[in-house]
């Protein structure tokens, strides 16, 4: 029996350890390449407004650095973000899922706004999205130039021919890769603790940066330096939405175990290690990272540090497909057509329209900016946004979740808002110099995201009045009102609810005088919670009449899951279909609806006109629910938006 037990505890833990070196490989990419570039940024000459390269100053900008981490991903994301979830699932889109469920009961319109404001952050990640790629993967290219100085006119085209293999290959997804992603990320870490620990050595005064004093004393002794310096210091906490995001994947404990047992202490020690650099020679501050490795290390560091870029990349790639799925699943974008990479784990999925916008995207900002230290300050803006909104909204859902004392949440919000505007003001310095790019972007996809909401909220009130009242319509069928002709067989139609009639359905019975033997009137609801469980799936309704055969589905799913229609189908009892269905051989019809501007004051003419134009992108229906083409009918009608 001991034994038994003793194999059991060793399974689970290596099984726990898998997720942990999982999670190395995924989460920790974007922020455990941010020493290649932070520091040396920080210092850059090139900076509109530069820090002075001195003792005193490496010494305040280390301590910063450190403090930053341990307030912002620490404490804010590992002790706070981590511990509020949704079903499992983390990130932005499962905070702001937690504020639509709030708002919908009354007098909630605090949620309701932070809700609006959280969308706000998620329109940030895109450009987050877009800009990650850009800055990672120049700034491991650039290290080339330390190796070989003629390579420098080679730095842009091989990042934009990684970039475009790197998206060439999304649609094969990250399972075949996955594997390798951990221990590429774990030979990271040991790499970069390991260069720190030598350049510490050379000089262990650096070791005193660990001191809140240092931090402390460079902003408040320098602060007109100390200001401009956080908008580049703020490059040490890119990622850290990312820990949060990927919780569903992972799980809680093994990303805080993998951040304080390893990422933490490997990006600590190389931040100390760039510092005792500086200190030794001044002229280090070019490259500090690279320049720590010894020359005959220095090309294999690069190679490291570029497939480290590359599953950063990859990890904020992914992110933009899930948060892009969560929104269209919440009514802020339309329904896209998703590809489900991986057999085994549900959360990969591959958004083609994304994908190849991204391409496009990530590309313009590698040509047009040329170079990291170039698209830090857009970065940091598009980082600290979002690090300010989570927290916000984290704050909110503690207080109401835990119903934790308002002096606590007063306090934390006292401390932890107040670095996170510290940080935003900073970047706002930068504004003619790249912190407008993920600005702009964050309001082009609020614009796009909250005019298809509105458009959606229109074209359902106008689609409602059209259809009319089922019952009323079931009543008028059973009435002979409408007279019909019964024919075998299973039609299934689609529709938004059970308040009213499917256009396809009034079609058919008002102008082809046919009915089927069995009707389902079908609806897909999308809960706010990530999956809802099978036994949860189907609500049926026999509208009243338990002989007529026909009868509401109810098609529950959660905002990540993709809906299969077919299958929720087959989990319908005979018992309760009024009836054996013929499922094989039914027929599904949709109502497609034709939009035109019209006169109505609904929105303003240009999003009326942003609203049409975004319809192009929604997937196909049939091939969106898993419909079979061979006995889809799609049925047309016009709506005035």
């Amino acid at each position: 029996m001991a034994d038994g037990q003793e194999t059991t505890s060793k399974r689970h833990d290596s099984v726990r350890l898998a997720v942990i070196v999982g999670a190395l490989g995924v989460v920790f990419g974007d922020i455990g390449t941010s020493p290649i570039y932070t520091l040396q940024t920080v210092f850059s000459p090139d900076d509109p407004h530069p820090v002075p390269v001195s003792s005193a100053n490496v010494y305040g900008v280390v301590s910063l650095i450190f403090w930053s981490v341990m307030i912002i991903v620490t404490v804010t994301y590992i002790l706070l973000a981590l511990r509020i979830d949704n079903e499992g699932e983390g990130g932005i889109m499962a905070l702001i899922a937690l504020l639509k469920r709030q708002a919908a009961s009354p007098g909630r319109r605090t949620a309701a706004l932070l809700a609006a404001v959280g969308i706000f952050g998620a329109s940030l990640f895109f450009g987050d999205s877009m800009i990650t790629p850009a800055i990672s993967v120049l700034s491991a290219v650039e290290g080339l130039k330390i190796v070989e100085p003629s390579m420098d006119s080679f730095v842009v085209p091989i990042t934009a021919v990684i970039i475009v293999v790197l998206f060439l290959v999304q649609r094969r997804g990250t399972a075949a890769v996955g594997r390798v992603f951990g221990p590429v990320m774990i030979a990271w870490f040991l790499a970069i603790g390991g260069l720190g620990v030598v350049g510490i050595a050379d000089h262990p005064q650096i070791l005193k940066a660990l001191s809140p004093t240092y931090a402390i004393g460079f902003l408040t002794g320098h602060f007109g330096i100390a200001f401009f310096a956080l908008a580049a210091i703020v490059l040490a906490v890119t990622g850290a939405e990312a820990l949060y995001a990927d919780m569903g994947h992972f799980g809680r404990r093994s990303i805080t175990r993998g951040w304080l047992f390893l990422v933490l202490p490997a990006c600590t020690l190389s931040y100390l290690g760039q510092g005792a650099l500086i200190l030794a020679d001044q002229s280090n501050v070019s490259s500090p990272f690279f320049l720590l490795a010894p020359e005959w290390a220095r090309l294999p560091l690069v190679l490291l540090a570029t497939a480290a870029t590359v599953i950063a990349s990859q990890a904020v790639i992914t992110g933009a497909y899930s948060v892009a799925s969560q929104a269209g699943q919440l009514g802020y974008l339309p329904r896209l057509r998703i590809a489900h990479t991986s057999e085994s784990s549900i959360g990969q999925i591959y958004v083609p329209w994304i994908n190849w916008l991204l391409l496009v995207s990530v590309l313009t900002l590698v040509f047009a900016f040329r170079s990291s230290a170039a698209l830090a300050y857009a970065f940091g803006m598009a980082v600290t946004g979002t690090i300010t909104i989570t927290t916000l909204l984290s704050l909110y859902v503690a207080r109401k979740r835990w119903g934790a004392p308002l002096w606590a949440i007063g306090a934390a919000a006292t401390v932890l808002l107040a670095v996170d505007l510290l940080f935003v003001g900073a970047n706002l310095t930068k504004l003619v110099h790249g912190a407008w790019l993920p600005l702009a972007i964050a309001l082009t996809a609020f614009t796009l995201m909250t005019t298809w909401q509105r458009g959606r909220q229109v074209v359902t009130a106008e689609r409602e009045r059209l259809e009319g009242s089922l019952q009323e319509f079931v009543e008028e069928i059973r009435n002979g009102g409408a007279p019909t002709q019964l024919v075998p067989g299973t039609a299934v139609f689609l529709n938004r609810g059970k308040t009213t009639a499917p256009l396809a359905m009034r079609a058919n019975v008002e102008h082809n005088s046919v009915r089927h033997e069995h009707v389902i009137i079908m609806s897909i609801e999308t809960e706010p919670v990530p999956r809802v469980p099978e036994h949860e799936r189907i609500v049926i309704d026999d509208l009243g009449y338990a002989n007529d055969g026909i009868f509401h589905v109810i098609a529950r799913y959660g905002y990540m899951e993709t809906p299969d229609i077919p299958a929720a189908l087959r989990m319908l009892d005979p018992e309760t279909t009024e009836g054996q269905l013929n499922l094989d051989d039914a027929s599904y019809f949709l109502s497609k609806i034709e939009l035109r501007p019209g006169g109505a004051g609904t929105m303003a003419p240009w999003r009326k006109r942003l609203f049409m134009a975004t319809t192009h992108a929604t997937a196909d229906a049939a091939d969106y629910f898993g419909l079979p083409r061979t006995r889809t009918v799609i049925m047309g009608s016009r709506i005035e938006v």
